[in-house]
């Protein structure tokens, strides 16, 4: 077992050297303390927040082979493509790799050349791999992306529970539990499947104080999708999250049409498929990636300015850490659900189709949900309560609530009108009908379905005339919220009024609802089109944009030729801070953060070079 007393001094000259950074961010120091000194780890930084750190410099501290179990192929080879760029010794051994690689590699394994191994738990379980790891020294056990050993885990994956054994084979070798998202009951879980022994338990704050959070409730269409992503400059990528494999190819192919390069993925297509568009994306050749839940984790992209929310997340705790794959950099990113309250009770039918022992779980997460979207407080304090901690704050001022508070209006007259309607439509003919219709005898309209049922006899047709459609889905969105309209997701999602809703017809009681949602802001980004301008949210510098794109353009030509993603050579922040400094000589270029002794050595001159012909 590897114990490592280390002092200050060292362990920030190891940090500046590999990894170019002068300080630690918070929590790190003394998770990297606590591995150091060979005890069981358990660590929760949320994604961004620097985990892989933790483990990677007590690796290149000790001696001892550091074993890295992780989920997924792609966010194997981007942690060691990173590695090696820094000059850190690395390797995986996976399925994919053809035998005289796997070869080499385990060569190079026998010859104690790596510091660090990223493997599958698959892998644990082939015959004669315990031993091999017997040979090769190892000296700690890193398990990335633990809450998937936890049933109660939103990603769990049952050959996470393969990696228990291992304790048993190797009882004097520390195990170390990483994650960036997981309930105190996750945590719990992942501590008791993984056997940890006393460990040091370290939870840092969830707040990822760079993200924007929006939910966006006015009418949600593909245009007004395309007209949001017009407004933003063209070198952000982003994801777009959709609720099936058919929306998620409508809306690659819409944004597609629209000169917006964009593809998806899902599972629906082959292994191959997927990894090329993975790879696409990941290397920058395209801007939007439009995709199910199954694409996500493996993605170590820094640089990913904005997740868009299509459909409705599965979870709260789902969402939190889709929206973290938004902004890992720390430059501010857009969090932004398209909300409809049709997919609301689309979820609500599937919920009830479950079995009857998922049936109470399901709804619960729904209602999070649900709350979550209509929350009119802040929302960074909603998903900070939902893993336990309190914001110390009010207001965050970085999201739609705290930037665009929505004023309390008295909506009795109106609210009257339309719980009359949907009264009166559902008692005429016996039948129920959904809020569009209902929307349609409001406001006069001549239709099939009113000819059909002679709705417009009503006493409501046509009596809000006066307001238009998005006005009457935003009142029925918020009477729907107060309980005084109920959807029925059995029947097509009809509506009727609730035993409250009928109270307050006949009793006429004041009905107090919310402004409309604003559209979410794109001002800042379409300003920041700018040669120099200030950006928003956690980063508040000015840097020239024009120097930036040459900079990008170089790092993707050295990405190229070295075969690895662009942000592996250098992150948008480390970018950006070039563009702000302008530095002049290799000196300059080492004092920003982010670029250690190995790739000023490799880029530095490259990039100096180029920041003199622009400046010329």
């Amino acid at each position: 077992m590897a114990v490592m007393a280390v002092q200050t001094a060292e362990l920030r000259e190891a940090l500046e050297r590999w990894f170019g950074f002068p300080t630690f961010r918070p929590s790190q120091e003394e998770i990297v303390r606590d591995v150091l000194a060979g005890r069981d780890v358990f660590a929760l930084l949320p994604t961004g927040g620097g985990k892989s750190l933790c483990y990677q410099l007590p690796a290149i501290l000790t001696s001892g082979l550091t074993v890295v179990i992780s989920p997924l192929i792609a966010l194997m080879k981007d942690q060691v493509d990173a590695l090696d760029t820094a000059g850190i010794p690395a390797t995986a051994l996976n399925s994919s790799l053809a035998y005289p690689e796997l070869r080499r590699r385990l060569d190079g394994l026998e010859r104690d050349e790596y510091k660090l191994l990223y493997v599958a738990p698959e892998r644990l379980t082939l015959p004669g791999f315990s031993d091999d790891l017997e040979r090769w020294n190892v000296a700690r056990f890193v398990v990335d992306e633990a809450h998937c050993i936890s049933e109660w885990g939103h990603d769990f994956r049952p050959e996470y529970r393969r990696i228990a054994p291992l304790r048993e084979r190797f009882p004097g070798v520390p195990f170390c539990a990483f994650t960036a998202t997981a309930t105190a009951r996750v945590r719990d879980d992942v501590v008791s499947q993984l056997g940890l022994r006393a460990p040091a338990v370290h939870v840092a704050s969830f707040d990822r104080a760079n993200l924007t959070y929006r939910v966006q409730h006015a009418t949600r269409t593909v245009d007004g999708l395309i007209r949001w992503l017009r407004a933003r400059p063209d070198d952000e990528a982003g994801i777009i999250y959709a609720g099936s494999r058919a929306n998620a190819d409508k809306l690659a192919d819409a944004l597609a049409g629209a000169g917006i390069p964009a593809l998806a993925y899902h599972a629906g297509l082959d292994a191959a498929t997927r990894s090329k568009r993975q790879e696409a994306f990941i290397r920058d050749d395209v801007r939007v990636m439009c995709a199910t839940i199954a694409f996500g984790m493996g993605i170590d992209k820094s640089n990913v300015r904005f997740v868009v929310h299509w459909d409705v997340p599965r979870s709260l705790e789902g969402y939190y850490q889709e929206t973290g794959r938004a902004g890992r950099d720390g430059l501010p990113a857009e969090c932004v659900w398209f909300f409809a309250y049709g997919d609301i009770a689309r979820i609500e039918r599937f919920a009830e189709e479950k079995p009857e022992g998922e049936r109470a779980a399901a709804r619960a997460q729904l209602e999070r949900i649900k709350r979550f979207a209509y929350s009119n407080g802040c929302r960074r304090r909603e998903l900070l309560a939902y893993f336990g901690e309190t914001y110390p704050h009010a207001q965050c001022g970085n999201c739609d609530n705290c930037l665009q508070p929505r004023a309390s209006i008295d909506a009795t007259t109106d609210a009257q009108k339309l719980l009359s309607c949907v009264y009166r439509a559902s008692a005429q003919t016996g039948s129920g009908f959904g809020i569009a219709h209902v929307i349609d005898v409001l406001v006069g309209a001549k239709t099939d379905k009113i000819d059909r049922w002679y709705h417009d006899r009503l006493s409501t047709y046509g009596i809000g005339r006066e307001r238009s459609r998005s006005v009457w889905r935003n009142l029925a969105d918020e009477l729907i919220r107060l309980g005084l309209i109920a959807q029925d997701p059995a029947r097509h999602n009809i509506v009727s009024l609730t035993d409250a809703g009928r109270r307050a017809l006949v009793e006429r009681s004041a009905i107090v609802v919310r402004e409309p949602a604003a559209q979410p802001s794109v001002t800042q980004a379409a300003g920041r089109r700018g040669r120099s301008v200030p950006s928003s949210g956690a980063d508040d510098e000015t840097y020239d944009r024009d120097l930036f794109a040459v900079l990008r353009a170089l790092r993707r030509e050295i990405a190229a030729e070295r075969d690895v993603p662009p942000y592996v050579v250098f992150s948008d922040a480390v970018l950006r801070s070039m563009a702000r400094d302008v530095p002049r000589s290799p000196a300059e270029l080492r004092a920003i953060s982010g670029i250690g002794e190995k790739k000023l050595a490799d880029f530095g001159a490259r990039f100096l070079a180029a920041i003199a012909a622009q400046r010329d």
